[in-house]
């Protein structure tokens, strides 16, 4: 019996996947100060006990500003790098899986509550902070007005990204994912409606993809090659006269020419005003495909993709390269064995667990 799609390597720069699952980045809002702690051992170490061929760590700030909440985790400093770099350690002693982290500014959506405690922006008596952006627009009415980064902020920022990329090489992950999605920072400059600037960061596509290249290119630099580095888009804001899939298809040459390992293809996030697709299994995956059909990049697919047949389908079929899955992945941590059982293909697991299924069944 040939190996499902699904289940077949891929490589990317110097590192290949056993498969072609990937668990995407899923904020956990549990760092104190921007340092990760136990509640990071047990979900990362749980999920690399799943039989994926990639697992990726949550948004993390590349500054303080760069959070999306107060308890989101950070990389701008020596400790938080220890810190990650003992749970890389942790997880490296008991599975072989590849680790990847998302480097990341929220941008003008930085400094909010924990979704549990109601998402709303944190008033600066209460410990939240001024936030930045391309243009002094705020993402809700009533929220205050993010301060324009100026040729100095634009330095500091770019700096941040390229420092963030080497600690996460100390701390000894395989690849660096860039965040420029749903709505944070770099997107807010990719998209006309969130980047009114004027200067050479502003105005025509060129000059709005140019701060992304520049810190694309500052974490490439700061990330040893061939390590791989990758970065996730929204391939369209859900906005007319918004960014979309013509301009994402630029941007991924662009980032090809620079070494871009992969795309990983998401959308929306932009603005509260988006008109949001009906939301169906795959319903994002036609983005990836063309950005892999006139590029040639390596693309993952992410979409409400959650049964295994599907993701096995959207590889087979040429539509992406990878199918990536995040809330599915914490409704099941187990996905990629029933995956592999189901599709007669195997994983990867720890001894001490081979007793949940037959021998040779589907972990090995």
């Amino acid at each position: 019996m040939s190996t499902p799609p699904l289940f077949t390597p891929i490589t990317l720069g110097d590192l290949t996947l056993p498969n072609r699952i990937v668990i995407a980045p899923m904020c956990q809002y549990s760092a104190r100060e921007g340092v990760v702690g136990n509640w990071h051992h047990i979900h990362l170490g749980n999920l690399s006990h799943s039989g994926a061929g990639l697992l990726i760590a949550e948004a993390t700030g590349v500054t303080p500003e760069g959070r999306i909440t107060p308890a989101c985790p950070g990389l701008w400093n020596e400790g938080q790098e220890q810190a990650w770099g003992s749970l890389v350690s942790m997880l490296r002693e008991f599975s072989a899986m590849p680790l990847a982290i998302q480097l990341a500014h929220a941008g003008r959506k930085a400094s909010t509550a924990k979704p549990w405690e109601g998402g709303k922006q944190v008033p600066l008596d209460q410990g939240g902070w001024e936030t930045e952006a391309p243009s002094p627009l705020p993402f809700q009415a009533g929220e205050r007005t993010p301060h324009p980064l100026d040729a100095a902020g634009l330095k500091r920022v770019r700096e941040a990204f390229g420092q963030a990329a080497g600690r996460a090489h100390r701390a000894g992950f395989d690849a660096v994912e860039v965040h420029a999605a749903h709505g944070y920072l770099l997107n807010e400059f990719l998209s006309p409606v969130t980047n009114q600037r004027t200067d050479a960061y502003g105005g025509s596509r060129e000059n709005r993809m140019r701060f992304v290249l520049e810190v694309f290119e500052a974490v490439r630099q700061g990330f040893p090659s061939p390590k791989p580095v990758g970065i996730r888009v929204s391939a369209s804001d859900w906005m007319d006269g918004g960014w979309g899939v013509d301009d994402t298809v630029v941007l991924a040459q662009a980032l090809k020419d620079r070494g871009c390992a992969y795309m990983h293809v998401s959308g929306g996030g932009l603005d509260p005003k988006q008109t949001v697709p009906k939301l169906e299994p795959g319903y994002m995956v036609a983005y990836a495909r063309r950005v892999k059909e006139e590029t040639g990049l390596a693309v993952m697919a992410v979409g409400m993709i959650t049964q295994p047949d599907h993701a096995n389908q959207i590889i087979a079929q040429g539509h992406a390269d990878m199918a990536a899955l995040a809330r599915g992945m914490l409704y099941n941590p187990r996905w990629p064995w029933h995956a592999a059982a189901q599709l007669g293909a195997q994983v990867s697991a720890p001894p001490q667990l081979w007793r949940a299924t037959k021998p040779g069944l589907f972990l090995g």
